[in-house]
């Protein structure tokens, strides 16, 4: 999952990439309201989390102009404006939630996967296919009953993987999920993971699709669930 943090704190901003990251997120942090309004329209992220007072254009006028535009990403308001007025007017204008300064980074997470639960219209907080159990929150997985040991990058691979119930995702669209903007990403980073992945679970339980690029084979995973003791 690939976020777009808006924060003009610096070390604040550093302690939220680093906790972000470590919940195996991709995490693209802009310092301003008109760089973060640039973003949000070029797309690609799953998530905003936006700070309301901003050099150059204030949060409101980003999530304001933000809807106007089309987009739909979900936006979590991040700020020290606690007025009930101020939480009002920031849902009011297209906010899906608000989380006030000072946060727990924990809770921060637990928000931010509420949100994409909602926005892929899941109510679930794990993820099932079969013998394959993940579990965000816990950024644990089991295969056929047996934890596997994941890097932050397969775990953020296979999450991605499952999300989409057997649909694939090109080699591109998986590479922007899994990178931020100023990591270096060599041209087949992609192929490793998936590689690691296969080895980890089983070969046949991540596809290759000619011409476009993988899939959990769910099917392969469900025969596997219903072999187990």
């Amino acid at each position: 999952m690939r976020i777009l943090l808006v924060e003009d704190d610096v070390s604040l901003g550093e302690g939220i990439c680093t906790a972000l990251r470590r919940g195996a997120f991709a995490v693209d942090w802009v310092r301003d309201g008109a760089a973060a309004l640039m973003a949000v329209r070029d797309g690609g992220f799953d998530l905003v989390v936006l700070d309301l007072g901003l050099p150059r254009l204030d949060g409101i006028e980003v999530i304001r102009q933000a809807r106007a535009s089309g987009s739909n990403v979900p936006i979590l308001v991040l700020s020290a404006r606690e007025r009930a007025a101020d939480r009002t007017l920031g849902l009011d204008v297209g906010a899906d939630d608000y989380l006030g300064k000072p946060f727990d980074t924990a809770e921060l997470q637990a928000r931010i996967r509420a949100l994409l639960r909602r926005s892929a219209g899941r109510a679930q907080p794990t993820l099932d296919a079969g013998a394959l159990h993940l579990d965000p929150a816990r950024l644990s997985v089991t295969w056929r009953g047996r934890g596997l040991d994941l890097t932050r990058r397969e775990f953020a691979l296979l999450r991605l993987l499952m999300e989409q119930h057997g649909r694939p995702l090109g080699r591109e669209t998986i590479q922007q999920h899994l990178y931020g903007w100023d990591e270096d990403v060599a041209s087949n980073a992609v192929d490793v993971h998936v590689h690691q992945l296969r080895r980890k679970l089983d070969p046949g339980l991540i596809r290759t699709v000619r011409g476009i690029g993988y899939a959990l084979d769910e099917e392969a995973a469900a025969k596997a669930g219903a072999a187990s003791p």
